[in-house]
Formats: C-alpha cells, structure tokens, sequence
C-alpha cells in the first residue's frame, strides 16, 4: 500500500472537480468537510458518522451540512453582486427559492434564515407550497413567486397574503387565468402583483431541453402578453404588472442557451415597458447548473460555465437591451433552487455483503485431468496462453468454448460437473484477461465491457428508488466514494445493487476524472463497517423518493460545523416500518391481530410452541416500528 496516497485517491474519484472547496480527503485517509473552504472549519466525515451511529442514528443516513446551504446562499448572491458593481447595474438583486427542489420543511427554514440579509424569497408552484410560503416568509421585502396551475382559491389565498405583509406575485401561466384573478381582486378589493410568464422561442440545453422552447408546457406567447397588457389597461390595473418571467429548463448545462434566452427576454421586456407597462422585475426562472461528474463540459450532467459567469451574462444582457431602449434596469429575480441545496446533503450507506464477480481473484484454475471432457483441456489451454499480446484472440477462443460447451450441456454430451469446470476455467480466463487488458493503453473495442461484466456487486444498503430516484429514472450520475481507506489502494471494481427486488435497484455508472465509467474502484472487505457516500443529492431526491418494496425515508440529520467542532442541530428519524404500511392503508393493529390469530391455531394444531409462539409476536411487534432498513448493532 506505500505506493498509494491520499492525493491518488483524490485524483481517482475527482473529487476537488465536483465537490469544489465543500469535501477534500484528510491524510488520514478520510473524507472531509469544509463549509468554508480548505482555510476554515472541517469535520472528518467518517468519524462523524461513527459517532452518530453511537447516537443512535442508522444507515442508510442523509446528512445536511446547513454551513454549505449558507455558503450556497452567499456565493450565488455575491456573483450577482459582483456582476452588478462591474457592470455599472441599477437594479438589485432578489432570490428566490424553488420550494419544490426540496420541499423539507428544515432545508426551507434554513434558506430563508441564511438568505435574510439579501432577501431570498420562494417560488411556489401548487397550492400547498403556496400555503407553506405565507407561512414561513416572514417580511415584505422577499418574493413569494407563484407559478403553477391556479384555481380560484389559489389566486384568494395570494391576494389575501398582502394582507399578511407578505408579496406574493401571481405569474400567469395560462391565458385564462387574467379573468378569474380579475373577478377576485374586485370582490377582495385587493390589487394584485402580477406577473407574466413568456413561451420563449429559446430552448434549453440538456436532459429536460425536449420540454422547452415554443412547445413547452406553460407560458404566454407574445401574442398573448400584448393581450393581457390590453385588458388590465382597460380594467386600469396596468400598474399591477410588475413581472416578466421565463424559464427554459433545469439543469442548464451550456451557457449559450442561457444567453439565448436572455437575448430574447430582455427585449421583450423592453417591449413591455415601451408599451406602458412598467415592469419592475425580470425572472430569469432556474437552470443554473451543477457539475455532477466534475467535467466542466455540456455534458448531461456537468455545466460548461461557472456561477460568475452566469451572473455576468445575465446581468449583461439585460443591462445592453435595457440601456438600448433607455428603460429603467429592472430587479433581477432568479430561481436557482438546483444549485442552491444540491451540494449541502450526502447519503451515507454500508456495505451488507459483495458477490465477487469473475474478474476479482483471478485464480488459477486446477489443472484438468486427462479424462476430462476435451473442452476443458482446451479451454484450460487458452487460459494458460493468455498474455497482453494475445487477450483479443484468447477472448474469442474462450467465449467460442464455453459457448459449445454449453450446447453440449444441453444435447447431454456433458455432465453437470464438467459444465461448472468449464464455468470455472472460463472465469479465470477472463480474469487473466482483464488483469492483462488494465495494462494497456487502448483496449480493444469488443473488450470494452469486460471491466463491467466481470465486475463485483457490493451489496448496498439503501434503495435507489428512495434515496436516488434520479439514478434510476433520468441515469443522472451523483458523486459515489469511499468516505474512508482512502489511503489504500482499491483492489476491486465494482457496481452497486440496493436492497430492492428489482432489476434496477442498481447503480452502474459513476463519475471518473476522464469519462463516466461503468465501474467504481472500491477497496477489499476486511470485516469492518465499510461506508460509502452519495454526493450532491440535495436537489429533488428526497421529494422524488419513493417506497418500492416499502423502503422508506432515512434517518437525517443536520450538522452544523464551526472551529470548535460540531453540532448536530437537528435529528430527523426515518420512517419506522408500521408508518410505511400505513401509507398504502395497511393499519397496524390489524396486522398484528391477524397474525395472533394465526398464532392462536397453530398453537391448537401443535405446530408451534408457547415459547415459539411468544417469540414470533415479539420479533413482528419490533419488526413494526422498526427501522425500514436492515440495521448493524453499533
């Protein structure tokens, strides 16, 4: 091992490209933590998690950093405030917070305390979040953006909220919303903050690229915009249009189409005010990316511009169409819910067991007998010839014998016995292989898949579907690590399953320094806890989640980090196997009775004893408000 340092480890699993100045690897070998930065406080991410399991807390474990939320808060504001000061721009800068990125009543509470000072509101998108927002937002001077579907207790609601001090802004999303917002201001006698939505002819870049553009789902078109203008000049509620808004997508990852978009809403934004409405706000919407896989490219799940930069274009292209027409500079509103809260939440998971695949010991394989089958003496062959010259050749030789061998399996030419011989052989002709093909430059295009095929499962517990729905559903690519070892070479290369049923409880794509891989360097099993993290999964996972195979939400926690130390300021328990139940209408008491029940007649029957029985109600009592996942003793 004294050939491998903590600085491989990091150059392995890029993690000073996608994890910027928030994690580092201690040299001890640990993952860190380090809200601040490389100068400022850290807390060792393994030894956290041991002490916490001393406290009672369970993995799978979800960790919130609540010192990066407020580093995120401060970072992106300060661009727009840097942007603004180089750019000579007039308008302020005002926040807002898509509820919906994560909906956790802490992860909100904590936005709205760290973004006090430059006045982060929220952007809601349904009547619950609306409520949620007149709640939490406590003072004038932040946005309650809202967007969405809006009936007519939707639109009371936001009137009513001025009475609260609150400024809801209604964005129209459809055209037939105008009327019905109309008629309620009437009867409430309440004007409203209006905004518009704009259908821009500008598309996004990336995964959700297809639901933008002139096709998207919401938005009014120009056509529709000089509409609305018309009907509040005649209804004498001009003054109430206060808001332009776009968005062209989540998770933006080229630059130019931000700039497009820009170039387009800016002028209509002119526009409006050249027609008399004196629009003081333009929502650029969200989309302000994150470098999930560390490329710095327009990858899928990269971005290939910085959060500067952003704020640059943005503030630039507003300023260029605002001073060309003479326009006042409006407030710039933005939606970065993405990038807010990705960083500031990690999964932390064990390993219950691993399934080695062919290519982890590379055994070599007992030499076969002369009355063995003439297939094993000859697949026997090929793998005693396999050398870095000749793996190609000796691949297709080994799949064409095992493929007979096979055939003769089934015609019956070949017993059982000898099937698992040749299964053998041929396992350890692949492992030779692959060991000779990690020795080359290039590999062959056809051997391409053996690192994955041959790959070890490490058994994982959590589920996919819970706690990395994204994984599953759209293949985004998180950030997976060692926290720990980190100063040990990893010997094997493997994939993940979680503790699913299904076929796609898995994970087998991950972020390396060059390209995705299909495979992740993790380190020999040694009988001791071995943890791994899932990064940058503060943004949708945990809303997205879901209870397959009745998996449920995982014990949280939020850690607060300073020069002292650390605090664990809040304890959040996971859900308990009878609250799973009662999601799908199971109730508890009458489980538990149709299994006495059960009980009671095979006690008659004398199938079961007393004490078997007394045992078998305990273990189903704690099974019910346990833990939902399977949980080590500490």
């Amino acid at each position: 091992m004294a050939d491998w340092t903590v600085a491989d480890s990091a150059e392995l699993y890029g993690i000073s490209s996608w994890g910027g100045d928030y994690f580092a690897i201690d040299p001890d070998g640990g993952v860190v933590v380090q809200p601040a930065g490389p100068d400022g406080a850290r807390v060792s991410l393994p030894a956290l998690v041991e002490e916490l399991r001393g406290r009672g807390q369970r993995t799978p474990l979800l960790i919130r950093f609540s010192d990066v939320l407020a580093s995120r808060v401060r970072e992106i504001a300060g661009c727009f405030e840097r942007a603004f000061r180089e750019c000579d721009y007039a308008g302020s800068y005002r926040g807002v917070y898509p509820i919906k990125v994560n909906q956790q009543r802490q992860v909100v509470e904590e936005l709205i305390e760290y973004g006090r000072s430059t006045h982060l509101g929220l952007e809601v998108g349904s009547k619950p979040e609306l409520l949620v927002a007149l709640a939490l937002i406590d003072h004038s001077d932040a946005l309650i953006v809202c967007n969405g579907y809006k009936d007519r207790g939707y639109l009371e609601i936001a009137l009513l909220g001025q009475r609260l001090g609150r400024r809801p802004v209604v964005v129209l999303d459809r055209p037939q919303e105008l009327e019905t917002l109309i008629k309620v201001s009437r009867e409430l006698g309440i004007r409203p903050h209006i905004g518009v939505r704009a259908r821009l002819s500008a598309r996004g870049a990336g995964k959700w690229s297809g639901s933008t553009g002139e096709r998207s789902k919401f938005g009014l078109t120009v056509s529709e915009i000089v509409g609305v203008i018309a009907r509040l000049r005649a209804e004498s509620m001009l003054d109430c249009l206060e808001m332009l808004h776009f968005h062209i997508g989540s998770q933006i990852t080229e630059i130019r189409a931000h700039t497009d978009a820009l170039r387009e809403a800016s002028r209509i934004f002119t526009g409006l005010y050249e027609l008399g409405a004196h629009v003081r706000y333009l929502d650029v919407g969200g989309g302000l990316g994150v470098d999930y896989d560390g490329s710095q490219s327009s990858g899928d799940s990269s971005m290939n511009y910085s959060v500067q930069e952003y704020a640059y274009d943005v503030v630039a292209a507003i300023r260029e169409a605002c001073d060309e027409r003479r326009v006042p500079h409006p407030d710039i509103v933005t939606e970065c819910g993405r990038a807010l809260v990705s960083h500031a939440s990690l999964l932390v998971f064990d390993v219950l067991g691993v399934n080695e695949g062919a290519g982890a010991g590379f055994l070599a394989p007992r030499p076969p007998a002369e009355d063995e089958h003439k297939l094993i003496r000859e697949l026997h062959e090929v793998w005693s010839g396999v050398t870095p010259e000749s793996v190609q050749e000796a691949y297709h030789d080994a799949v064409r014998l095992k493929e007979e061998a096979h055939s003769a399996f089934s015609l019956g030419y070949l017993d059982l016995e000898a099937r698992a011989r040749v299964e053998e052989i041929f396992a350890s002709c692949c492992g030779r292989i692959l060991a000779c093909l990690r020795e080359l430059e290039r590999v062959p295009e056809d051997l391409e898949s053996l690192e994955r095929e041959l790959a070890d499962v490490f058994y994982g517990n959590f589920s996919v579907f819970q706690s990395l729905p994204d994984s599953w559903a759209l293949e985004q690519l998180f950030p997976l690590m060692p926290i720990h070892r980190l100063d040990e070479r990893p010997a094997r290369r493997a994939t993940f399953a979680d503790l699913t049923c299904d076929s796609d409880g898995k994970i087998d794509r991950f972020v390396a320094p060059r390209q995705e891989e299909r495979v992740l360097p993790l380190h020999e099993p040694d009988g001791r806890p071995y943890y791994v993290g899932a990064f940058l999964v503060g943004a949708y996972q945990e809303t997205l989640g879901e209870v397959h195979n009745l998996f449920g939400d995982t014990d949280t926690v939020h850690v607060s980090i300073s020069e002292s130390g650390y605090s664990v300021e809040q304890v959040i328990e996971g859900d308990s196997v009878d609250e799973v139940l009662a999601y799908v209408q199971y109730d508890r008491r009458d489980l538990s009775e149709r299994v006495r029940r059960a009980a009671e007649s095979a006690l008659r029957r004398g199938d079961l004893t007393l004490q078997e029985a007394a045992l078998l109600r305990s273990r189903y009592q704690q099974g019910l408000t346990g833990y939902t996942y399977p949980e080590r003793e500490s």
